[in-house]
């Protein structure tokens, strides 16, 4: 089976659906039932990243990435390669491929909560997701949470879903003692509250003058959050510091060091970087949602939208009661099990080939 794969998000900082399929592929290129098969990646420029298999190609296809790369000169690229089944991992396909096509459908806060996109962006996100779910033979989203919200919202028949959890990427941490503070790692999107995550921690800050946070993510929210001019506002800049970026080594430190991680997001279609810092040894507090007690389960403190007091004091249980942090961590591993790269490849290639041998 020849598949082909729109593998744009790997290029540069690979955050999000690039590590999704960064961990994909990175179990095709040395699983055995993944032998008979070739890939082509397309991409706007060549990959940083290694791949570590000769049945993996790359197509360059220069251009800045966005809806006419994908729409118009990705379609024309991939028919010259003789594909047996497409891939698209983020959400929107091409719409005139002429092969089967599977696409992965993370969350579509897009359709949830169109407030938090721009008027044009939302707009986009809806029209070519939901043209992209109906054209596509199969698709794979990662939660239950997710099934039921495509399938209500965008009206995708239950039986064309494939619910498939990711691995996690664990990180390997340097050996450092979690003797820092808070972290958090992730685009920061409105729905994520960073700001409440400030406003929270701020309270502890005063209280114990050597704890930290970390805040490690490009922003993007929209209204635009000023981060920078809060960390101010509350006095502690000399605590609190805001990343768009961090490279490898230095992420694995932070995750090293944090004694507590806070992620409190509204909607999402799982949540990767909790269970990342889960996987790492770090207590985690969450949003009370349906997806981060299906995702985090037993392994977490849960607190609800906008009550900072509330955040706080989940705050300083993470950071000071022990506990509370052996009770969360030793629930990890149960939670943790759910998330295995093998099987989530395994899954996820059993679906492109079924979707390619409909045509056959």
């Amino acid at each position: 089976m020849r598949i082909g794969i729109d593998a744009r998000e790997l290029a540069g900082h690979a955050t999000g659906v690039g590590r999704y399929l960064g961990g994909m592929l990175d179990q095709w290129a040395r699983a055995a039932d993944a032998n008979a098969h070739e890939f082509v990646l397309y991409t706007t420029e060549p990959l940083a990243r290694p791949l570590p298999s000769p049945r993996i190609a790359t197509r360059v296809i220069p251009g800045p990435g966005g809806t006419w790369w994908e729409q118009m000169k990705l379609p024309r690229a991939a028919a010259a390669d003789r594909l047996d089944v497409f891939f698209s991992p983020a959400y929107t396909a091409p719409l005139r491929l002429g092969v089967p096509l599977v696409v992965a459908i993370h969350d579509i806060s897009f359709v949830a909560h169109p407030e938090w996109f721009t008027v044009r962006e939302g707009v986009r996100r809806r029209w070519i997701t939901a043209q992209s779910a109906r054209l596509a033979r199969r698709v794979i989203t990662i939660s239950q949470f997710t099934r039921g919200e495509l399938m209500d919202r965008l009206n995708v028949p239950a039986e064309k879903i494939a619910v498939i959890p990711p691995g996690i990427n664990r990180v390997v941490t340097t050996g450092e003692t979690h003797d820092g503070g808070v972290l958090y790692v992730g685009s920061i999107f409105n729905r994520r509250r960073v700001p409440d995550l400030i406003q929270a921690f701020a309270v502890l800050a005063r209280q114990h003058p050597a704890l930290a946070l970390d805040i490690v993510g490009d922003n993007r929210s929209h209204p635009h959050q000023d981060l920078i001019g809060l960390i101010a506002a509350e006095q502690i800049g000399t605590q609190a510091r805001w990343r768009s970026y961090v490279p490898d080594d230095t992420l694995q430190s932070l995750y090293s060091r944090a004694r507590a991680f806070a992620f409190l997001s509204e909607y999402e279609g799982l949540g990767l970087t909790p269970l990342e810092a889960l996987a790492c040894g770090v207590p985690i507090v969450v949003l009370d949602t349906p997806v981060a007690r299906e995702s985090c389960g037993d392994a977490a403190l849960y607190v609800e939208p906008g009550h900072l007091p509330q955040l706080t004091e989940a705050l300083r249980l993470l950071l000071f009661d022990a506990v509370t942090r052996e009770r969360l961590l030793a629930n990890g591993p149960a939670v943790l099990a759910r998330y295995d790269w093998t099987t989530a490849a395994r899954d996820t290639l059993a679906v492109l080939g079924a979707a390619a041998e409909a045509d056959a």
